[in-house]
This record gives structure tokens, C-alpha cells and sequence, in this order.
């Protein structure tokens, strides 16, 4: 079951062109709620309370009514009114009230999603903007053009025009700076740190809230220095500069200030910082602010919301006592709020939070939710109409009545399309894609499935999560909808078969390429991975298979790509969670010094898994090289260590592992321009202990190919951009501490002056494209490891192999500083350095020369080294 939680923002909320949301009071646990959210407490200052009311021809009651209705959420009510004071300043003539006030409407159409009105509204009130160059009051309508600028970019970023949207904001940012508007610039500037963020420009995001920083804690305006505050924390966040979220909203609690008002802001930054310690993973001190937020605030919505925050966290740590307290006393303040959206997304949140303390409760969540689909009716508001009408659905999908949950699911999923809201749409495709399957309507379950997915992918450069704390929620909420459709695609009442068919096999492969893309778009909170369309059919010409493990709930499905045949597949009974444990109990036993019967019992299940079924047609079409799409845990454990009962799978065939054809498309190496770029440690440094034979690693790869060598202190990270932009280097070679990690922000490699985390490393190792035409071919990261207790942590390897713009990356699973480590590099560049041998197979050679050698024969000094991308 998806599920909305509270947000932090104190009002109101936008959505994008086809239901993309921007701006959120309400979370929804789902894909759509970490997307490009603007900072609404912020906006909402700018565009309705900057102008102060005696700068244009004295503002009519109707205007402040609106302003009053919007604030409540109640969007409807607010254009009607708004709507009326636009007519009545047509007939007088006031073009700047009749431009602000269009401005303010295309706000509220965009809550209703009504993008035409929105657009209309806006392109009007810049048009009667540039019409009135003859206002008395040059400054009123500068700061009216700046806050249509403003909501223009909201718009385009809706509209996933982030470019445009980033440089509107880029105008409005100097239009409020000509009009001596600070809060207004501010507001800008942090826009543009989100449009930045969303382009992957994540160096000059960090640095325009760096600036944004000095200039608030300069602010002589404590209600301004306050709401920046909060909102540059939540921003962080959001971006996933979470130890900087924390340190800024830190700030605002130490501000000394007793009146209400700012009692008021600070729950709300104890709600933030809530929030941020969630999403750090920190749920003692998530608990503790959610429990000072709640103190801190006077009874009503917000207090809620930290309420509703609090108990979610509960749940989710499964304290169950603690929770059904809570939710008894949330229960009892429901029936008190006022009618607005505010109070439905906080229903319809809560009754999914009830759904989760059990069974028993589905009764009680069915009538909140009836109450909240009869609220946002009285509402117009069609967007949470069909949430609530949807979870109902939910929850007679859950108590197995199929007819009443297929019946609302639909009407839920009629109202999602008649407003083109896709965020909303695939979830309730996903739904019925569920409900006809448990119906034995087979056929039409696919057929809802694969067009759930089609209106997932579509959204795909709006739908990031930015938040890591979205990661469990894309784990939940969207994830599950990829596994499902492949489920069903290769069931055998699909098919009617023993084997699914060749339409079936080939979507079903499509489908894992996707949940690969969409797992680095989550990673990275940015969609900015171009996927390279390369059919697999013309890439195995280079004696290639390509694997397909999918993961699935009772059993591990794997397809096979072979030039020239059908596609194969096979599958296993073995349910995830001993899946999971088989190859969780492997990697441990394979960083063990010595070689275990055991772990050589485990190998060979995992073998007897992916590769026995095909043994025989790998060896009649002279296979030599094995590409795997790996999914899941199965990227934790090294497929050259696989064993067959007589010999390890890399004594029979190169390996490569790729995130997806579709991201990285092969191209041989050019062998006659090999040259490298070495930096290392031997020194310890933040932290990290010395690297001692990384010296012989150097003089090794000195040895073998023509080398540029940074080492310890000249071994910095401005350094290594300025030696990569002016030189042709086709390898770069990193011997130094690295962390892959599930968290983009806990993945990094170090250099002297300081760690640098995945999405620098991109745009440092980038940077030469706009000087060099060529590429990086090879990045070997020889001293990494993955983060322990991360099950993920290999998803952080294929976010630096995509990221860092290579052609291939050569990286460890697991860090050795000994002499093995050297050896294999070196024989690795020997080989590489011969014609007519692939990278891969210049690997296993490296590799089979430790295994020969009785000192390195055990997988611990081997094992570790995975070639991702480009195997050529």
C-alpha cells in the first residue's frame, strides 16, 4: 500500500503538468512526493505578502479574502474570489492589481491542475507587465514582474521544461534584486539550487545555497532570516546534504525570541529537523524532535502533522504499543479540523498508518476515508478525491473484496486521468493490475500493468526521488510494480504454457532494464541518465550472452540473450529472503582468507541458480564472454567466483557487469592512445588508514603503460580536474580508500584534501568534454569497497560506473592492501595493453594469474575486481 505522510511545510502545495508535483504539504509515500518540491512557505511569503498592499491602487477586500482562501487550501474558493476582484479591476483599469492577481490565479490553477487556466494566467500577467511601462510606482511592478517570473518558472518546472525554469528564476532572481526586494532573491535563489539539483548541476546547486547561507545569517529580519532558514534546511535535505540540513535548521532553535509567531516557526523546524534525522537514519532523535515539535505547537493542524509524522516513524520501527496510543489520539482530534486540503491529505495520510498497525483497523480507515473522499468533493479538490477513493480501494483490496475495490480503484483512476495526473494514475493502474490478477483475469491484470508502467517511465525525468529518505518509499512504491508486471508477464496462466512467450520474455527484459534505470535515477535524486538505446540483438557479436537475474518473491527468474537464438529462460523455486541469505553467507564466506568447503557449497548453488540451465548452449555457441544485468543483493557477490564443482566460473569465461545495455552501449578500446592518469594514497588521511603497497601499484602501472602520477599531496581534488581537462588520458586510475554506497551521499573516493562524493566525481571527471572530445575509456577505482551492513551498497558502484562518464570502470567489492592487489593490476595493464583482447578478458587473465599462485589462489585476493560497462 502506498502511503502520504505529512509534510513539513506549513501551507498550501503544487503539482506539475500532468499531475508532476512541485510543491507538497503532504508526502506522498510514492515516487511523485520527493519530486522538485519548492520551498512553499517561502513562496507563498513571496508572491502573496511581498507586496505590501499601498503599493498598488489600494488592493480591494477581495484580494485579501483570496490570499486568506488559498492559505487554507481551499484553492476553488480562492479563484472564485479572485476571480471576481479581476473583473472588478478590468472595469477600473488597474493593470498592475489586474497583473498580480492573474499571477495569483495561475498559483491556484496550479493546485487545481488546471495547467491551460495556469498558463493563460501567467502568460497575461507578463503581458500586462510589459504593457504597463508607465506605472507611477516603478517598484510595485518590478516586484510583480519578479513574482510572475517566480511562478512562471514553477510552471515550467512542472511542465519538466528545468532549464527554462532555471533560467526564469535566474530572471526573477535579478528582477527582485532591481526592485531592493532581499527576500524575494532568496526565494529565487533557492529555486534555481532546486532546477540546478534536478539538471545534475550539483556543484553549482551546493553552491548557490552556500551563498544563500551567508546572505540569510546577515538578515537583520529575524521573520525572514527564520522562514530562510527553515527553508535552506529543508532544501539540503532535499538534495541530500543532510548533515547541512541538520546544521542549518540547528540554527533557527538557537535564535532568542519568545512571541508566538515564532514559536510557531520553531515546531515547525523541530518537524524539519524531525524529518532530517529520519532521513539520516537517526530514529531516537527523529522521535525526540517529532515529540518537541509537538510541544511546542498550539493544538490544530500542524501539531497534527507532527503527530502524524511521529506515529508513521512508529509504525515503521515497529513499536506497536507506542503507536496505537497515537493513533487513539490523533483519532480524536479528526473530527475538530476545519474543512480544507490540509485536513484531507492528513485523514487519507493517517488511514493508511492504521492500515499498517493491522488488520483490525481496516474498518476504521474505511470510514476516514469515506469522510475524506465526501471533504474533497465539498472541495473541488479532485487530486485528493481520487487519492482517498483509491486507498479505499486499497483497503477492500486488502480484505480480499474484490468487486468493491475493482469499482473504486476505477473511479479513482477516472478522476486521476480527466485531470492528466500521471503521479496519480500508475499507482491506480498498478492497483487494478492487482485486483484483476487476484480475480484470475489474467490477460487484462498484464494489460493494466504494462500500462501502469508505461505512465511510470513517461514521468521518469519528474518522478526522482530527491530525499534519500525516499529511497524506502521507491523501494515500496514503486519497485514492486516493475517485479510485479515481470511476475506476471512469465506466469504460466499468462501464457497458458509451461514457457511464457518471446513477446513476453523480450517486454519482461525491457521491464528489468527499466527498474535498473530508475534504481540510478533514485539513487542520484536527478533523472539525468541518458539512456543509450542499444538493441542487444546487434551487440552480441562479440561471443556475448547476456544475463538476466530477476529477483522475485518465491522464486528467481533468469532470462538469456544469445545471438542468433530466442531468447532462454529458466527459473528457480527459492524464495527471496533464502536467496538473500545463500548470498549474503557467500560474500562473507569469500573475503575469508582461506577457502572453505562450505563456501565453495555456496557458489556452486548460486551457479546451479544462474548458470547450469544453460551450461550446454554456452558451450556449443563458443561463448566467451558472460555480461550479467546482476538485480539486487546479487550485485553484492562477485560472478567470477561462481563454482561449478571442478572450476570457478572465471576459469571459463570473461565477466562483465553492466547496470543496463540500455545506459552502456560497448565500443572497443583504442589501443594505440593508452594513457594513464594515476593518483593515490600510501599516507592515512580523514581518518583512513595508510596504503602502503598502493606504491608498488603505481611504479607497477608505470611499468606496463605511460603514466602521469599524482601521489599523496599533489594528489587533490582540483589537482586531478585541472590534470584531466588538459591532458588526453584514456585511463584514469584512482589506488586510493573508497565507499560505495545505497546513500549517493555516502559514496565517494578520497583524495588528500578531501573526500569526493559520487556526483563531484562526475562532474570533475566530465568537466574535459567541452575540452576533450573523447572520453574517459577505463576508470579503476583498485582500493574501494562496499559500505558494511549496506545491502545495497553495489547500487553505489553502478551509480560512479554511469556517473563518472567512462566507458567501463574496473573497481573492488571489498578493499586489500597487500601485495595481491598490485600484482593483478599490473598484469591487468599488460594485458590490456596487447591487440585484440577485450578489457574483460584482460581482467580474467589478471585474475587466473593470482589463482595459479598458491599464495593468492583463495577468491579473497581475486574475487573483489568486477569490470562494469563497456567489456570490449
Amino acid at each position: 500500500m502506498n502511503h502520504i505522510r505529512s509534510e513539513d511545510f506549513p501551507q498550501g502545495r503544487h503539482k506539475g503538468h500532468k499531475g508532476r508535483v512541485i510543491k507538497s504539504l503532504v508526502r506522498c509515500r510514492n515516487w511523485c512526493s520527493g519530486v522538485k518540491n519548492l520551498i512553499f512557505g517561502l513562496i507563498i511569503i513571496l508572491i502573496l505578502n511581498i507586496l505590501p498592499f499601498h503599493q498598488v491602487e489600494a488592493l480591494p477586500v477581495l484580494v485579501q479574502q483570496g490570499k486568506e482562501l488559498f492559505q487554507a487550501s481551499r484553492f476553488t474558493e480562492a479563484v472564485t474570489i479572485w476571480q471576481q476582484a479581476l473583473n472588478q479591476q478590468k472595469a477600473q483599469g488597474n493593470l498592475s492589481t489586474q497583473a498580480m492577481l492573474l499571477n495569483h490565479l495561475s498559483l491556484a490553477y496550479q493546485e487545481l491542475g488546471q495547467w491551460q487556466q495556469a498558463e493563460a494566467a501567467i502568460s497575461s500577467s507578463l503581458k500586462l507587465i510589459q504593457s504597463n511601462r508607465n506605472s507611477n510606482n516603478l517598484v510595485s511592478r518590478k516586484l510583480i514582474f519578479a513574482q510572475a517570473l517566480n511562478t512562471q518558472g514553477s510552471l515550467q518546472l512542472a511542465q519538466g521544461k528545468t532549464e527554462q525554469a532555471l533560467h526564469t528564476w535566474q530572471k526573477a532572481a535579478g528582477a527582485y534584486t532591481e526592485a531592493g526586494s532581499i527576500s524575494g532573491k532568496i526565494g529565487a535563489s533557492l529555486n534555481q539550487a532546486q532546477a540546478q539539483q534536478a539538471l545534475g548541476m550539483y556543484l553549482q546547486a551546493r553552491k548557490t545555497l552556500k551563498e544563500l547561507e551567508q546572505t540569510l545569517l546577515n538578515q537583520p529580519d529575524q521573520e525572514l532570516k527564520i522562514t530562510g532558514l527553515r527553508s535552506l534546511g529543508n532544501v539540503l535535505r532535499l538534495v541530500g546534504d543532510l548533515n547541512d540540513s541538520h546544521r542549518v535548521l540547528k540554527q533557527i532553535t538557537k535564535i532568542q525570541n519568545i512571541n508566538t509567531t515564532f514559536k510557531q516557526h520553531l515546531s515547525l523546524t523541530f518537524l524539519n529537523l524531525g524529518n532530517t534525522a529520519r532521513a539520516q537514519g537517526d530514529t531516537e532523535a527523529a522521535l525526540a524532535y517529532y515529540k518537541q515539535a509537538i510541544a511546542t505547537s498550539s493544538r490544530g493542524i500542524k501539531q497534527l502533522q507532527a503527530e502524524i509524522n511521529k506515529l508513521s516513524l512508529l509504525i515503521e520501527t515497529k513499536q506497536q504499543a507506542d503507536a496505537e496510543i497515537l493513533s487513539q489520539q490523533i483519532l480524536s482530534k479528526l473530527t475538530d479540523l476545519p474543512t480544507s486540503r490540509v485536513a484531507v491529505y492528513a485523514t487519507i495520510n493517517f488511514s493508511q498508518s492504521l492500515m499498517k498497525l493491522g488488520d483490525g483497523n481496516q474498518k476504521s480507515s474505511a470510514k476516514i476515508l469515506a469522510k475524506a473522499i465526501q471533504k474533497a468533493k465539498n472541495l473541488g479538490d479532485q487530486r485528493a478525491e481520487s487519492y482517498a477513493l483509491g486507498y479505499l480501494g486499497g483497503v477492500y483490496e486488502k480484505n480480499q473484496q474484490w468487486s468493491q475495490a475493482q469499482d473504486l480503484t476505477q473511479k479513482a483512476l477516472q478522476i486521476a486521468q480527466a485531470i492528466n495526473a500521471s503521479d496519480i494514475v500508475y499507482q491506480w493502474q498498478w492497483q487494478l493490475g492487482r485486483i484483476l490478477r487476484a480475480r484470475g483475469a489474467v490477460e487484462q491484470a498484464t494489460g493494466a500493468y504494462k500500462v501502469a508502467f508505461t505512465t511510470l517511465k513517461s514521468l521518469r525525468s519528474d518522478l526522482v526521488a530527491i530525499n534519500p529518505d525516499i529511497q524506502f518509499s521507491f523501494r515500496e512504491s514503486v519497485e514492486p510494480l516493475y517485479r510485479e508486471y515481470v511476475e506476471t508477464l512469465l506466469s504460466e496462466e499468462n501464457s497458458g504454457k509451461i514457457e511464457p512467450s518471446q513477446e513476453n520474455l523480450k517486454q519482461a527484459r525491457a521491464v528489468i532494464e527499466s527498474l535498473q534505470l530508475a534504481e540510478l535515477d533514485n539513487f542520484f535524486r536527478s533523472a539525468c541518465l541518458q539512456g543509450q538505446i542499444v538493441p542487444v540483438e546487434q551487440i552480441e557479436q562479440s561471443q556475448a550472452a547476456v544475463i538476466y537475474p530477476i529477483i522475485l518473491k518465491d522464486k528467481l527468474e533468469v532470462i538469456v540473450s544469445i545471438q542468433g537464438q530466442l531468447l532462454h529462460h529458466y527459473s528457480t523455486k527459492v524464495s527471496q529472503a533464502q536467496l538473500e541469505q545463500v548470498l549474503e553467507e557467500l560474500r562473507l564466506s569469500l573475503e575469508k582468507p582461506y577457502t572453505t568447503p562450505e563456501g565453495k557449497s555456496l557458489a556452486q548453488t548460486v551457479y546451479s541458480w544462474l548458470i547450469s540451465p544453460i551450461d550446454t548452449e554456452l558451450l556449443q555457441k563458443q561463448i566467451k564472454t558472460l555480461v550479467f544485468v546482476l538485480d539486487g543483493s546479487l550485485r553484492n557477490v562477485p560472478m567470477a567466483a561462481l563454482y561449478d564443482g571442478k572450476q570457478y566460473l572465471v576459469e571459463k569465461y570473461s565477466i562483465a557487469l553492466t547496470p543496463g545495455l540500455e545506459l552502456l552501449g560497448p565500443k572497443p578500446l583504442n589501443r594505440g592512445k593508452i594513457k594513464t592518469l594515476v593518483a593515490g594514497l600510501t599516507e592515512a588521511r580523514h581518518g583512513f588508514s595508510s596504503l602502503p603497497n598502493v606504491n608498488d601499484e603505481v611504479a607497477a602501472i608505470k611499468s606496463e603503460i605511460p603514466s602521469e602520477v599524482l601521489l599523496n599531496q599533489t594528489f587533490t581534488s582540483s589537482a586531478l580536474r585541472k590534470e584531466v581537462d588538459t591532458l588526453p588520458f584514456s585511463v584514469v586510475h584512482l589506488a586510493t580508500h573508497g565507499q560505495f554506497s545505497s546513500n549517493a551521499d555516502e559514496t565517494f573516493v578520497l583524495a588528500w584534501d578531501r573526500p569526493v562524493k559520487v556526483n563531484e566525481l562526475r562532474e570533475l571527471l566530465r568537466g574535459r568534454e567541452e575540452i576533450q572530445p573523447e572520453p574517459i575509456e577505463l576508470l579503476v577505482l583498485s582500493a574501494c569497497e562496499t559500505a558494511e551492513g549496506d545491502k545495497r551498497a553495489a547500487l553505489g558502484l553502478a551509480g560512479i560506473a554511469v556517473r563518472s562518464g567512462a566507458r567501463s570502470t574496473l573497481a573492488s567489492l571489498w578493499s586489500l592492501d597487500d601485495a595481491s592487489g598490485a600484482r593483478l593490476i599490473s598484469h591487468f595493464y599488460r594485458e590490456l595493453a596487447k591487440n585484440n583482447i577485450t578489457k574483460a578478458e584482460a581482467l580474467r587473465q589478471a585474475q587466473l594469474e593470482l589463482l595459479k599462485d598458491p599464495d593468492y589462489r583463495h577468491p579473497i585476493h581475486w574475487a573483489p575486481y568486477v569490470l562494469l560497462g563497456n567489456w570490449l
